[in-house]
């Protein structure tokens, strides 16, 4: 929604919302209007397919007219909303596959599916080093471990997204891989001293910035930075150090100011200001209209009174006009994302990744197969796969014999050899499960956390997702068909 050059600030124009559902109700569509709002983000909630997906945006767009800002979380692996396309692979296992052409052919691929359908900004790449094994909530959603590769498939993925048209936008800044809290439940810190901070998590942030259209800020502490307040709330890390030290003038977002790090410590409506006075551009205020409305309303009176500079507030949102400009919400539907299946599928392959040696029962071998009966959705990710499905899988391979578990702490792996066939265990959930250290499979397929392959006493695959192609790839490999040529982006 634009705003005249000397006419009054809208408080829409500086907020991202969500919407409740798959349609544009007459409601919604009264509220964003009311508040001029500019910017929408959708979840799962607003998905169903790709042609209620296309008529969803075109109604948005003709609401928030042609500045309208429609974004997704469409990063790969688990983090994707719909489901009707082929499955792109995740970050790490791009790090794994060490090839920049192909990330960049990747992430040209998940932009181009959000073109198809008017989405023009994506919240990818993750941008964070994962040095922390026990991260709960990047893991696989990085690169790896080491700042050149981060940098390096960072950039390829950027160049994806551009050649595409569609907005990338790098996120946590300035570094979310080297917690061990999730900021969607608590408000983590990361104590270490500017020199550490500069030659690891800042380093890829840093580096790119030129090639960056956007910028997702991290709800954390950096006391090298800001003992108080965290980065999305800090103005010596948004303006002093993002604007004046790296002289970025791209857009910056905040993370969703409805995450615990900031309601249970700030307030919506406060913080949305705060966020805002320290260099945001956009503040992400989303969940509950109540909640929405709060700081839309703060934000508003903010302006009323002065509180926020109006030079500032101009230029923030120039900076979304432009970025809307350059990318513009407009679907495209000569592009046909199944095209891109085959490219997907591939990648997955390349990325595949062995752990000490692993070695696959014979094909047409009686096994066992231990996995979870049910791994819901965690936060950002979609829901994994089940026991069910990937014995269902694994028959194409073996005879295989299920057992489903529950809870990993009440296995009895004693009885579970008592079977007398080779074991394999699967595991196919985002956190890592402390009953699992030391257990003794004959084989162990890390189908999601790869980090997880640390913990079992087993030679692994790590395949760095759940997704259709990501099995199909490990049943190649179960079959024979497949070499395992990835390398694993964090030490072992």
């Amino acid at each position: 929604m634009s705003t005249a050059p000397n006419g009054p600030l809208s408080s829409g124009a500086l907020v991202m919302v969500d919407i409740p559902g798959p349609t544009l109700d007459d409601d919604t569509t009264a509220y964003l209007r009311r508040h001029g709002v500019g910017s929408v983000c959708l979840f799962r909630k607003n998905v169903e397919s790709e042609t209620q997906l296309s008529g969803l945006c075109a109604d948005l767009r003709a609401v928030m007219g042609e500045h309208a800002l429609i974004a997704l979380d469409h990063e790969g692996g688990a983090i994707l909303r719909p489901l009707f396309w082929p499955f792109a692979p995740g970050a790490m296992s791009l790090g794994a596959a060490g090839d920049e052409a192909l990330t960049a052919d990747v992430n040209a691929a998940l932009a181009r599916q959000l073109r198809r359908v008017g989405i023009n900004w994506n919240f990818a790449p993750v941008l964070d080093v994962n040095v922390n094994p026990a991260n709960p909530v990047i893991g696989e959603r990085a690169f790896g471990a080491e700042v050149e590769l981060v940098t390096r498939m960072g950039r390829a993925a950027l160049a994806g997204h551009d050649q595409a048209r569609v907005a990338a936008c790098v996120k946590h800044f300035p570094g979310h891989g080297d917690t061990s809290l999730d900021s969607h439940l608590a408000l983590p810190r990361v104590d270490k001293p500017r020199e550490d901070l500069e030659a690891g998590e800042f380093a890829p942030f840093r580096d790119l910035l030129p090639v960056t259209p956007a910028v997702m800020t991290a709800h954390i502490i950096y006391p090298a930075l800001d003992p108080a307040r965290p980065a999305t709330l800090s103005r010596a890390v948004l303006t002093g150090l993002l604007r004046e030290e790296w002289a970025y003038d791209g857009v910056i977002v905040t993370d969703s100011m409805g995450m615990k790090a900031i309601d249970d410590h700030y307030g919506r409506g406060e913080a949305g200001v705060m966020a805002l006075q320290a260099g945001a551009d956009l503040v992400m205020a989303l969940g509950r209209r109540e909640a929405q409305e709060a700081t839309l309303d703060a934000i508003q009176a903010a302006l009323d009174r002065g509180a926020l500079d109006a030079a500032q507030m101009r230029a923030s949102v120039h900076r979304l006009e432009i970025l809307a400009a350059r990318y513009p919400a407009q679907a495209d539907d000569t592009l046909d994302p199944q095209a891109d299946a085959a490219l997907l599928e591939s990648a997955w392959a390349r990325g595949l990744s062995a752990y000490r040696q692993p070695v696959a029962p014979a094909p047409g071998s009686r096994v066992l197969l231990v996995a979870q009966a049910k791994v819901p959705r965690e936060n950002v990710s979609e829901a994994s796969v089940d026991a069910r499905t990937l014995a269902d899988d694994l028959r194409g391979v073996y005879d295989v014999h299920l057992h489903a578990f529950e809870d990993p702490a009440h296995l009895d792996w004693n009885a579970l050899r008592a079977h007398g066939l080779p074991v394999i265990l699967a595991t196919t959930s985002r956190h890592r499960h402390a009953a699992l250290r030391g257990v003794r499979p004959d084989l162990h397929l890390a189908l999601y956390n790869p980090y997880a392959a640390l913990d079992v006493d087993a030679p692994a695959l790590v395949t760095y997702g759940f997704q259709p192609e990501a099995r199909r790839a490990a049943l190649r490999w179960l079959s024979g068909d497949l070499s395992a040529t990835g390398t694993l982006p964090f030490p072992a």
